[in-house]
């Protein structure tokens, strides 16, 4: 009896810790690489409409706010920076709108991301290992490759190159190569959020700064505070 009480408990236990660990880790579910792509477009252009919206809001309460003589108003902008560009300042105001909630989006995403490669490797030695391992894992999982190319000026400051960034590689315009470079550069902002979001959940928090010269290269300079130039290790 002892034993078939035992066999029994024996297996129960094993066919428990089998659907536990399946519970645990579930098989991941797969969509085709280029749904990202096609999400970056839609999120962009349904943001704008949104920032649109809200910026607008902004702008009527503050001024109910000035006919009620609850806040001074705005001082006129000077003709030069209203012509500057071809834009005025409500429009890099939305632009800046736009980017910021872009990036924090990016910013989840890629904490997530770093979370899910990294769980079952050992701790990282230092701040360029971590990095290494967002220019290799956390690029592949998102972009389908890894950076072309990682500087470091061992002050804290990281330049990571990509020759063919896969966000940019469809950013074309009628009026022209410089135009599509300047709309490019809004399409960087939630990439920018998805290397900042990895750092940060890995442990680093960083600036980083997207820049774009020639579609598709660009490259994603990566600001550290000096308190995070080198990993300090417990005594």
């Amino acid at each position: 009896m002892s034993n078939v009480g035992h066999y029994g408990s024996s297996t129960s236990t094993s066919l428990m810790s089998s659907a536990l660990s399946s519970l645990a880790e579930p098989e991941p579910k797969l969509v085709d690489g280029i749904a990202l792509d096609y999400l970056l477009i839609e999120l962009v252009q349904t943001l704008r409409q949104s920032t649109l919206v809200a910026t607008s809001k902004l702008r009527a309460r503050e001024k109910e706010m000035v006919d009620a003589g609850l806040i001074p108003p705005t001082p006129p902008i000077p003709p030069s920076k209203k012509e500057s560009k071809g834009k005025g300042p409500e429009d890099d105001e939305e632009e800046e709108a736009l980017r910021i909630r872009l990036e924090s989006i990016g910013a989840t995403v890629g904490g997530n991301v770093a979370e899910r490669l990294s769980k079952d490797r050992a701790r990282f030695q230092d701040t360029l290992d971590t990095i290494k391992f967002v220019c290799k894992e956390v690029w592949a999982a998102v972009w389908d490759k890894q950076v072309d190319n990682l500087r470091t000026n061992h002050r804290g400051v990281y330049v990571l190159q990509d020759n063919a960034f896969r966000p940019l590689l469809r950013v074309s315009s009628a009026s022209g190569s410089a135009d599509a470079l300047s709309k490019a550069r809004i399409y960087l902002a939630f990439s920018s959020g998805v290397i900042r979001g990895a750092l940060a959940r890995l442990g680093l928090y960083a600036v980083v700064v997207p820049e774009t010269t020639t579609l598709p290269q660009c490259t994603f300079q990566v600001k550290l505070p000096k308190a995070f130039n080198h990993f300090t290790t417990p005594a």
